[in-house]
């Protein structure tokens, strides 16, 4: 037995060496895509280059000796691509900074995504340290939702709004959009609650074209939830929160319960719902005349169809084309051209352009990686609570990567979420780095080995020898 405990500290102790090959390894590529930016856009390295890359580095190695110490068993991959995927959105919003310095005169914004950056890596580590067991998240269910639907409904009590959308709450000079930890607040909550409700919720009502439809009286959660994300429509006019909040609970019912009719039934809930504020409402109606007509804007204004206001869509497509197969390169595209949004959602269209074809997929496949580690520590769990609560998260990062690149490549309405990662946004970064941390947590109750079973003693050892 003792040898078998020390092959699975070693196991662990490979896993941990492989992770801070490939974290390092990330750090590299992100530090040499930074030195090729600054090389390209003025001709020198960056000034101040040792410190940079040396703060830049001590964040994942900070992350990778939390997980090493708490977490020893867990995936060795999921960190190395979040660090990869960040620093590549620094490199990516450091190129911005220089092309809007020069263009419009801006701030630049790479320092502050830093400062971000290691904010974020703080709450990665409180919660590696304080998070003992991810089991406990499922104690307080109704505090959870309660926190949850404050969160997600505060930013339209608040006045004004920004760029159409209402999904910043304002606290003096401090600015943070909540709808990016009502991600995982709601994620537990729902895995609490299928975990408890599955076994009712998985039973067949009637038949229709080869599929049981749901029962009756167990419609009333999806149709809350489906309210409620419609309210989250219409008074905040957020598109992108509203289709990730309900489409995380339609998947999770499926994991739950394995009926492909919750998803029929919530595909077409939503499509009839999106189909009527997408028709009535002024600013979710405007993104979808820009994206059934991108070109239109380019015609005199008495010829525009109505709605149409902006450009940004037609540029994404010229910036994708225009990059080709392999791209202009770092530093020698016109991302300036997308206007104030090129830091955030349409921050792909600079990756398309100066990366090309190559970048973007190469983009979308560490993505798909990142989801697919989830995924993979969901099936491997034992505990219904951490299924749920793995495949939930990894849910939620598809489901945004998707209306992000889908709104920005045209294939769906533009939606003015912040690509995971990449973007600019301190609360995006933060509540992506919780994320990970939780999803480390489950993977390491997922790897952790077996406790060797009780020795057994023989009958004959334990037989009473009378005097």
């Amino acid at each position: 037995m003792g040898g078998r405990r020390g092959g699975d500290a070693r196991h662990a102790g490979s896993d941990r060496t492989v992770e801070l090959a490939l974290v390092l390894g990330a750090v590299v590529i992100g530090g040499y895509a930074y030195i090729e930016t600054g090389l390209a856009t003025t001709g020198k390295l960056p000034p101040g280059l040792p410190l940079q890359l040396a703060g830049a580095a001590a964040l994942p190695l900070l992350c990778h000796v939390a997980v090493r110490r708490f977490a020893r068993h867990a995936d060795p991959l999921i960190l190395p691509l979040a660090t990869l995927l960040s620093g590549l959105g620094l490199v990516l919003i450091h190129r911005l900074d220089l092309a809007y310095r020069s263009h419009y005169r801006s701030a630049a914004a790479a320092s502050g995504q830093l400062l971000w950056c290691a904010i974020a890596v703080v709450g990665f580590s409180a919660v590696m340290v304080l998070l003992k067991d991810h089991r406990r998240l499922q104690r307080y269910p109704y505090l959870t939702i309660t926190v949850g639907l404050v969160l997600l409904m505060a930013p339209a009590f608040y006045p004004g709004d920004v760029y159409g959308a209402k999904r910043w709450i304002f606290l003096g000079p401090l600015e943070f959009q909540p709808g990016e930890f009502v991600k995982i607040v709601i994620v537990v909550f729902f895995a609490g609650y299928l975990t408890v409700r599955k076994d009712a919720l998985a039973l067949a009502g009637r038949r229709f074209l080869s599929m049981y439809l749901p029962r009756g009286r167990q419609l009333g959660p999806i149709a809350a939830v489906w309210i409620l994300s419609l309210l989250v429509l219409v008074l905040e006019r957020d598109l992108g929160t509203s289709l990730i909040f309900f489409g995380v609970f339609v998947i999770m019912l499926y994991v739950a319960t394995e009926r492909t009719s919750w998803v029929a039934f919530g595909v077409g809930m939503f499509a009839v719902g999106a189909f009527v504020i997408g028709s009535l409402e002024p600013h979710v109606h405007g993104r979808v005349v820009a994206w059934l007509h991108p070109m239109d804007i380019y015609l005199p204004p008495a010829q525009r169809p109505a709605g149409l206001v902006s450009d940004q869509a037609a540029q994404a497509l010229f910036s994708f084309g225009s990059g080709g197969m392999l791209g202009t390169g770092l530093g020698q595209g016109h991302p300036e051209l997308i206007g104030f949004a090129g830091r955030s959602d349409f921050i792909l269209t600079t990756v398309g352009e100066e990366l090309g074809l190559a970048g973007v997929t190469a983009v979308l496949l560490l993505y798909s990686l990142l989801a697919e580690r989830g995924l993979r520590t969901a099936i491997t769990v034992s505990d219904p609570f951490g299924k749920l609560l793995a495949a939930g998260l990894a849910t939620s990062l598809v489901l945004q990567v998707f209306v992000v690149a889908g709104g920005v490549t045209g294939l769906i309405p533009l939606t003015g979420k912040a690509l995971p990662f990449l973007a600019q946004g301190g609360s995006a970064m933060v509540a992506n780095w919780l994320m990970v941390a939780v999803l480390i947590k489950v993977s390491d109750t997922a790897r952790r080995p077996l406790p060797a079973p009780a020795t057994q003693v023989s009958a004959a050892e334990t037989q009473i020898v009378r005097p």
